[in-house]
């Protein structure tokens, strides 16, 4: 691949992150897109929500150019954590579309600015001036972030695992490969279990 500049390539792994958070949902039921599968109620339609509205935010709100809808998640009197699930009122259909105005918006900004253009991040405190630059490092690594917890989440679900659909990137193992590798982590493992 030739060479292409930084905000292009930032731009371009921002992209593959969304893409493979997003792929993480595909052919489950409803049930399984929303159910908590940690302590921490981490579930993967909650973790699309919360990426495309962190996105709105960085990406509008930012750099002065707000997003045209509200995200009622994010309003005083919304219960805590509201962005990191789906209420019963919010149906996959009306997220993901959101997911996709919220990054067609994102995806306007980049366009729009220049890697040195100027942002104010109001929740960072002190070190709330910023440039596109680093807001664009920023959510590729917020979404690859939330990309892992995706997959883990997706595994525990039913077994799918790997980076996105045209690339997995994991070895080609079967079964039996899988859990024999599975027992050799585990054997490893036990023998710090009373270190």
């Amino acid at each position: 691949m030739a060479d292409l500049d930084p905000k292009t390539t930032l731009h371009r792994y921002l992209k593959i992150g969304r893409e493979a958070l997003i792929w993480k949902l595909d052919g489950l039921s409803e049930y399984d897109i929303r159910r908590p599968l940690v302590p921490s109620g981490t579930n993967l339609l909650g973790l699309v929500k919360h990426v495309g509205a962190v996105g709105v935010g960085y990406f509008g709100e930012v750099f002065d150019r707000p997003f045209p809808e509200p995200i009622p998640w994010f309003d005083d009197d919304a219960p805590e954590n509201a962005d990191m699930y789906a209420t019963a009122d919010e149906s996959r259909d009306d997220l993901l579309g959101f997911w996709d105005r919220a990054w067609a918006h994102a995806d306007a900004t980049i366009d729009a600015l220049a890697m040195d253009a100027k942002g104010n991040v109001p929740w960072w405190g002190a070190k709330s001036e910023v440039t596109l630059h680093v807001i664009l490092v920023h959510m590729a690594t917020e979404a690859y972030r939330h990309a892992g917890h995706a997959d883990i989440l997706r595994e525990q679900i039913d077994g799918a695992i790997g980076h996105r659909a045209e690339n997995d990137n994991l070895p080609d193992f079967d079964q039996r490969a899988w859990t024999a590798y599975y027992a050799t982590v585990q054997e490893a493992a036990e023998t710090f279990r009373s270190k």
